[in-house]
Formats: C-alpha cells, sequence, structure tokens
C-alpha cells in the first residue's frame, strides 16, 4: 500500500493535468458552436450528428486511432498530444447537446421583451440568454467533467501517465489494492470537479462574490498541483533521461525495470519506465524515437512487423533476420537477446486434457468444435492464431477476447476449456497447467529482444554497451521465477527487477 501510495501524487497531477485541459478546451469550443447552431438550423443536425458519433466510438479506440494520424502527421504520437486530443473530442457533446438545448427552450416572450427594449443580437445573448440557460449549460460542463475524469483512465495505453496506470498494471499483475487506489483516486476527482462546477453556477446565481472566489480558487489550487510537476521536470531537463517502454502484462513491467535499472546502475545514465503501451503503439514509439528502448519478442517482429509467414520458422533464422531487417527497414537495433523464449502457447486444466487425451494442438482437431478458447485483446486477430487454425483445421465452439489477466481465472473457473498462454508465465505452473505442443510448428519462436532505437544508439554508445551485457542472462526457468513473484507473491516488478540485477552483479 505505501509503495501504491508514493505514485499517487505524480499519476493524480498528471490525470488532473489532462482532464483540466481536454475539458477547458471542451466547453471553450461547444459553447459557441452551442450558439451557432442555435442561430442556424441547418447547422444543427451535422454538428450534433458528428459530436453524436465521436461519443459512439469506444473510448480506448478513439484514444488509439490517435497514435496513427499524429505519427503520420509528424506529430508526437504517444503520450500527452493523442490523449488530449481524443479526451477533447470525448467532452464535446454534453456542453454542445446542453448549450443548443438551453438556448432552444427559453421562453420566447423573455426573447421579444430583450428586443423590445433595443438590445443588440449580441447584448441579447449576453445579457438575456446564456444567462437563463447557464444551469442547463452547466449540467452539460458536469456531466463532461466526470466523463473526461473516468475516460482518462485509458489514456495509458497511449503512453500518458494517468490514474489509469494504477488500474492497467494491477490488472495484470493481480494487485487489485493498485486497482482499488485507482478507482478511488479517479472517482475522488470526478466528485470534486463536478462540486467545484456546482459551487460555481450556485455562487453566480445567488450573486455570492465568496463562493465564485472559493470555487475559482479551488480550480486554481488544481492546477498549480498538475502544472507543478511539468515545472519540476523543466527545470531538471538538463539530466537527459532515458526512457524505457513496456507492454500490458507482467513480465514486460518486469523487464522494463531490469533494463531501466541496468541502464542507470552500469551506465550512469537517468532512466524512467513507461509501461502498458499498446504492442503496436510501443514499436512505433520506438522507430519515432519517442522511446528509447523495450524488450519485444522474436516472432511477434517476424509476424507483425515484418509480416513474415508464422509456419515452420527457424529460431536461428527467424533471430538473424529479424536483427538484419529491423535495422534496414526501421533503424531499430537489436541490443540483446536476452536468453528465454516467450511464446503463445495453448493451456488447458491438467484433468481436463489428461480427460481427454490431449497433449498436442492436432489433438484438439476432433474435440475444438466442443470447446470453448479465451484469448487476449489482440491474439485472435493475429497472424499466428490464423496460421494455427489453418495448420491444424481448429474450430471452436466459440472465441472469447478478454483481458489477459482474466484468462487464467476463466480457465479456472471452466468458463472457457483452452486458453492462449505466454509460456514463461508463472501462473501456468501455479494452476497445473498443460502447454498443448506445437507438433506441426505454426507458431514462431519468440526470443525476448532488448530494442534500441537509432538515436540512441549513436548518441549513447555507453548505453548499448551495458545492455548488451545483458545477452544470455535469463532463462525461462528464471523469467518464469519473476512472474511467479509478482503475480502470486505480490511483490512489485520494480522490486522483482531490482533483486536480479542484485543477483547479476555478484
Amino acid at each position: 500500500m505505501k509503495e501504491q501510495l508514493a505514485l499517487l501524487p505524480r499519476y493524480l497531477a498528471a490525470h488532473l493535468g489532462l482532464t483540466l485541459v481536454a475539458l477547458a478546451l471542451g466547453v471553450a469550443v461547444s459553447v459557441p458552436l452551442g450558439v451557432l447552431v442555435t442561430r442556424s438550423r441547418r447547422l444543427e443536425g451535422p454538428v450534433l450528428g458528428v459530436a453524436s458519433v465521436v461519443q459512439t466510438i469506444p473510448s480506448l479506440a478513439l484514444l488509439a486511432f490517435m497514435v496513427p494520424v499524429l505519427a503520420a502527421l509528424g506529430a508526437r504520437s504517444i503520450g500527452y498530444l493523442p490523449a488530449l486530443i481524443g479526451l477533447f473530442l470525448y467532452s464535446l457533446l454534453p456542453v454542445l447537446r446542453n448549450t443548443a438545448a438551453g438556448l432552444s427552450g427559453l421562453d420566447p416572450a423573455v426573447i421579444e421583451a430583450a428586443r423590445g427594449v433595443g438590445m443588440t443580437p449580441g447584448e441579447q445573448l449576453r445579457r438575456v440568454e446564456l444567462p437563463l440557460a447557464l444551469p442547463v449549460i452547466v449540467a452539460g460542463v458536469r456531466t463532461a467533467a466526470v466523463l473526461t475524469v473516468g475516460t482518462a483512465t485509458l489514456s495509458t495505453p497511449v503512453g500518458a501517465p494517468s490514474l489509469g496506470d494504477y488500474i492497467f498494471s494491477g490488472l495484470q499483475t493481480r494487485n487489485y489494492t493498485a486497482v482499488l487506489i485507482g478507482c478511488v483516486a479517479s472517482a475522488g476527482l470526478a466528485l470534486v470537479l463536478d462540486g467545484l462546477v456546482r459551487g460555481l453556477l450556485a455562487g453566480v446565481t445567488r450573486h455570492s462574490r465568496r463562493l465564485v472566489l472559493l470555487c475559482l480558487g479551488g480550480f486554481a489550487g488544481l492546477a498549480v498541483f498538475a502544472v507543478a510537476p511539468v515545472v519540476r521536470a523543466l527545470l531538471a531537463r538538463d539530466q537527459v533521461s532515458i526512457t524505457v517502454g513496456a507492454k500490458t502484462f507482467t513480465e514486460q513491467y518486469i523487464l522494463a525495470g531490469i533494463v531501466a535499472g541496468r541502464i542507470e546502475r552500469v551506465a550512469g545514465v537517468p532512466a524512467r519506465t513507461l509501461g502498458s503501451l499498446g504492442s503496436t503503439v510501443v514499436f512505433d514509439a520506438l522507430k519515432n524515437g519517442e522511446i528509447d528502448v523495450y524488450v519485444d519478442y522474436s516472432g511477434t517482429l517476424w509476424a507483425n512487423v515484418l509480416g513474415r509467414s508464422t509456419e515452420s520458422a527457424d529460431r536461428a533464422s527467424v533471430l538473424a533476420t529479424v536483427e538484419r531487417e529491423l535495422l534496414d527497414r526501421y533503424n531499430v537495433h537489436v541490443a540483446a537477446a536476452l536468453g528465454f523464449e516467450n511464446t503463445y502457447a495453448l493451456a488447458m486444466r491438467r484433468a481436463e486434457a489428461e480427460r481427454l487425451g490431449i497433449r498436442r494442438i492436432s489433438d484438439l482437431g476432433a474435440r475444438a468444435r466442443s470447446l470453448g478458447v479465451g484469448g487476449d485483446y489482440e491474439i485472435f486477430q493475429r497472424p499466428e492464431w490464423r496460421a494455427i487454425e489453418r495448420v491444424y483445421g481448429l474450430a471452436f465452439r466459440e472465441a472469447r477476447s478478454m483481458d489477459p489477466s482474466l484468462l487464467y481465472e476463466a480457465l479456472r473457473a471452466e468458463q472457457v476449456d483452452v486458453i492462449t498462454a505466454f509460456s514463461t508465465d508463472g501462473r501456468i505452473i501455479v494452476d497445473d497447467l498443460v502447454l498443448l505442443e506445437d507438433d506441426r510448428r505454426a507458431i514462431p519462436p519468440y526470443d525476448a529482444l532488448v530494442l534500441v532505437s537509432d538515436r540512441l544508439a549513436r548518441t549513447r554508445p555507453e548505453v548499448l554497451e551495458a545492455l548488451r551485457g545483458l545477452s544470455g542472462t535469463i532463462d525461462a526457468r528464471k523469467m518464469r521465477q519473476m512472474n511467479v513473484a509478482v503475480d502470486e507473491k505480490k511483490g512489485s516488478p520494480a522490486a522483482v527487477a531490482a533483486r536480479f540485477l542484485d543477483e547479476l552483479r555478484r
């Protein structure tokens, strides 16, 4: 608990900063746009329609979509900018719709009276219409504030720190204390923002200067809290930091900690980790120089980045080809092969596999139609899965996608019969699962590789050399033990990584 609470100021400040800026931009755009559509009814349908369509797009998909769009425009494609744009778009509809509804619902007699006393259209809007519609508009702002706070937790996979870091990493490492802290902090922040907006409206309608100043002071205090880490970072910008990326599962958090610790201990250069990034997001970020280093797997690179066939891929040739073509095509360097494979595999409960006489994937062929399979979000769209289906002729009764952290629980609860697993996952041992043999070699090898950006390789040779020292230092048994230490024994990835580095130095 103490370790998690120590992270709260940083995550809360980042989350608050994103929320306040996105909400302010949303209000600044939506209110004038709401006024415009009430003045030109031809625009009302198209404008509200577009805003409604944006709102129906799943928030995580919208945030992820910002990444390739910004990369194509040459802008920073991970981190603050894609998250801000996505949150801004999500904040538009509630304020826009309420502004239009508030202005359209005014008593025509009041409008006619304003015209009768000689008010210009601008005076009529400022002095009559907006004040009367203010409660409805503010109701939209309150809704947008709560939505934005909640959606901001999903900015983690695109590289923007937020309270979502607690939730994503907590789910993956089964650290439900972290999940609880993230949820409670997010809910508390939503209540605070909602209360300040409500109080500001009450102060304005009651003509209470004291209440207005109190609420404005509250907003100012929150803004200062959000900006403080940015100011500190700018003041310390002479300390060049290496950014180590990580995907969204336990092993990646541990390996990111090992890589960052190795850089600091051996090369003497400050390093920070940026976790819970999407699989394609993290490679694109490295390629574009937005992160400096991360660990990926040869099979993922072979099939999804280089577009090669996964069938009967030889381990040595895959490794050599991946190293050569990543450098030739993307200027990405392979600094080290860590020494273990973490391959995709199909896993079953041991008792069920023995009852059905299933030891190999080919044994599934005749029984697949009566079995359900569970996989992570991306596996059923990956070339590896298409190769498994094609080579083994598998057609399962149902295929269910879910968060990777829930796969083992779903198998344990018999909600699915087969899951896609990672071969070094410690829960395979803990849950007494059987990994089915890939007897027809549909799945490529998955050597863990330390990838380095071209900029880092050119400008920091001492870092590259430090990372080369990790070659061959982790075998599958050791990696599985480290995963168990986090998933089952509730150690933190940072502590497990530090212990490994201590042992390596001895």
